[in-house]
């Protein structure tokens, strides 16, 4: 098992917050991070923008172990 590196801690935390905040959108309706960051619209964006990174950045390092 390689070790992970910071960026991928935080990839991974990352995509659990946007995991769960789509669980409770689904389930109550309600939108965790626009709660948290709905008076600042821009931080909500990038939020959103880091998470589908992260995303991203999980798959590729998983196609990369193969």
């Amino acid at each position: 098992m390689a070790k992970k590196s910071i960026i991928d801690w935080i990839a991974l935390i990352l995509v659990i917050v946007g995991a769960l905040n789509w669980g409770l959108y689904g389930l109550a309706g309600m939108d965790l991070i626009y709660l948290l960051l709905g008076s600042i619209p821009i931080l909500a964006t990038i939020v959103y923008a880091l998470v589908g990174l992260s995303g991203l950045w999980l798959i590729y390092m998983e196609m990369m172990k193969k």
